[in-house]
């Protein structure tokens, strides 16, 4: 059996691509609501700007230099990048089998025939649509901590900002985000477009930046290149843990530059052919990000030149501290501002995923007011309701900066290990329910398929463990990770959601039935996926609560058909 098989496009001839892709969502219990705009390269150009391996490795340049170094970051980012495969690869599999903007949460309940599935998935998808709240909080206080960084480098004796003006330029830059967003879907081209030409700008910016600090260091004299022993076999560990241990959160940095690549599984109802396309688009994405972000790390390694000064910088933003030491105040100023609008660009993209998500969340009835939050807005074509309720949670995140900085950061943190957990337990089920209970796919791993998802496993687990390590092995409240505070804070409002709202509307809503049945009647070929979606919900109907609105629905449908 061949490996890593894409298989056949499976459509009839007499069947379009689109109206086969609308039928294909009507089997797993939804209307086609948002078009299919993306090609595999801006779908691509998405993923690579939201990974932004290379820009996320340079944020996290002083965490990978004290927790193992140059060791840990290139060698280390050689084990993380292979876990990384497993993980899309086994998660691709999922989606090719069941490609829909849930995702991981809906791939819980189809394959988990136990009356523990629901309230599983639920559980997931609250922490998937938690850890994309919060990854765009913190790409959006970090472009802002560097925003006002940059003063710095313009006025050395400027103090700092205040804790009002952080909140200030949080607030705006999220407000113009929001509208951003909602532009960009106004028509179809756009934001397709928008990510292509992001993408094209996130690649010529790490030219231009490897290209500034090697020649400079070459050039000047007083400047000079770190010798190869170091870039390649420095260890460093000032943490007070143990090697061993550090070995393992020295990982993190690479774990967090190649995580949030399930963004274009959240987007998979906006792609043609996403059995197809999506498990590509996953791994294209995480394989370039690894390696322009590799290559760029042993650029930056090389270009050091203090050391002491890059891990106390005092900007408190080591990347700043490298670029301005090797190309200079003038020229570290300008890329630093075309870094600072990339680092927005990224955050739209962000924001363009966490909405699919969140969309997804409401029209399965897990959210608070989700058939007011499911709602597609027909003239801008996009969830605008959602964009504007996470546009207002992701500012009231930003409200922390007046108060305490420490819980910010705690819950800014909380990002990757959500995304990790969220991608462990769709695989951790199939390997409890086994392989053989997967539906039909285009994409399959074969006999490789059960050793690939236990490596996924034992990676998510070992990587959301050692996330929850803080900075020392005797931390004082300085150096202390509150982002497992933050979680189980999480994991308690999400159960309290589930008993007001979950347990009776969570993937058994009106509106999902009543979808699916009115979206076979979109072409002749569809009467054959009757029996399919019959069985589907008969056979989730866990709650006993499908089956009579299922047969209730169905007579109100074709009695509306008659009249």
């Amino acid at each position: 059996m061949k490996w890593l098989s894409f298989g056949m496009q499976l459509k009839s001839d007499k069947m379009d691509q689109a109206t086969y892709d609308t039928l294909d969502l009507a089997t797993m219990g939804y209307q086609q609501a948002l078009s299919r705009k993306f090609t595999v390269w801006s779908m691509l150009a998405l993923a690579f700007s939201i990974l932004g391996t290379w820009s996320t490795f340079a944020q996290d340049l002083a965490g990978g230099l004290m927790n193992g170094g140059p060791v840990s970051i290139l060698w280390g980012l050689c084990l993380v990048t292979f876990c990384n495969l497993c993980v899309v690869a086994s998660l691709g599999e999922l989606c090719s089998a069941m490609p829909t903007a849930l995702g991981q949460a809906y791939w819980i309940f189809r394959l988990w025939r136990s009356p523990w599935a629901r309230f599983v998935s639920y559980l997931c998808a609250w922490i998937n649509t938690f850890g994309w709240w919060t990854l765009t909080a913190s790409q959006i206080a970090f472009m802002t901590n560097f925003l006002l960084a940059n003063k710095a480098i313009l006025d050395a004796f400027w103090p700092g900002p205040k804790r009002w003006l952080l909140f200030v330029v949080y607030l705006g830059a999220t407000l113009l985000l929001t509208l951003l967003n909602a532009g960009a879907c106004r028509k179809d081209g756009h934001l397709p477009w928008f990510n292509n030409i992001l993408g094209i700008q996130f690649g010529v910016l790490l030219i231009a930046f490897s290209m500034a600090m090697l020649i400079s260091v070459a050039v000047r004299s007083d400047l000079q290149y770190q010798p190869a022993g170091f870039v390649f076999g420095q260890w460093i560990n000032r943490t007070g843990w143990p090697d061993g241990v550090v070995w393992f959160i020295g990982l993190l940095q690479g774990a967090y530059g190649l995580t949030a690549f399930d963004s274009v599984i959240h987007m998979s109802e906006e792609i043609p052919a996403p059995r197809v396309n999506i498990p590509r688009v996953l791994l294209l994405a995480v394989i370039i990000g690894a390696v322009t972000g590799g290559l760029f790390m042993v650029v930056c390694l090389f270009c050091i030149q203090d050391l002491e000064r890059i891990l106390h910088s005092p900007t408190d933003l080591p990347f700043t501290e490298l670029v301005t030491s090797t190309v200079g105040p003038d020229g570290g100023f300008v890329l630093l501002v075309l870094f600072e609008i990339n680092g927005l660009g990224q955050a739209l993209s962000i924001m363009t995923a966490t909405s699919r998500l969140t969309w997804g969340f409401a029209r399965d009835g897990g959210l608070p007011w989700s058939n007011y939050l499911s709602h597609i807005d027909t003239y801008w074509n996009v969830p605008m309701r959602v964009l504007w309720a996470e546009g207002f949670l992701i500012a009231v995140v930003g409200v922390l900066y007046l108060f305490s900085n420490k819980v910010l950061q705690a819950v800014l943190s909380v990002s990757t290990i959500s995304l990790t957990i969220s991608y462990g337990m769709p695989i951790a089920i199939l390997a409890l329910v086994g392989r053989d209970k997967l539906p039909p796919r285009r994409f399959h791993l074969g006999r490789w398929g059960s050793l690939i998802n236990w490596i996924s496993i034992v990676y998510c687990v070992v990587t959301a463990v050692f996330f929850f390590f803080p900075g020392s092995p005797r931390p004082s409240s300085a150096d202390m990770n509150y982002a497992i505070v933050v979680f189980g804070v999480m994991l308690a409002l999400s159960v309290m959601f589930w008993f007001l709202r979950g347990k009776s509307a969570y993937l058994v809503t009106d509106r999902s039935m009543m979808e699916a049945i009115r979206a076979q009647g979109l072409h002749p070929a569809a009467e054959q996926l009757r029996a399919e979606q019959i069985r589907f919900y008969l056979e989730s109907d866990r709650s006993g609560l499908a089956a009579p609105r299922l047969m209730a629905l169905w007579t109100l449908n074709t009695t509306e058909s008659l009249s």
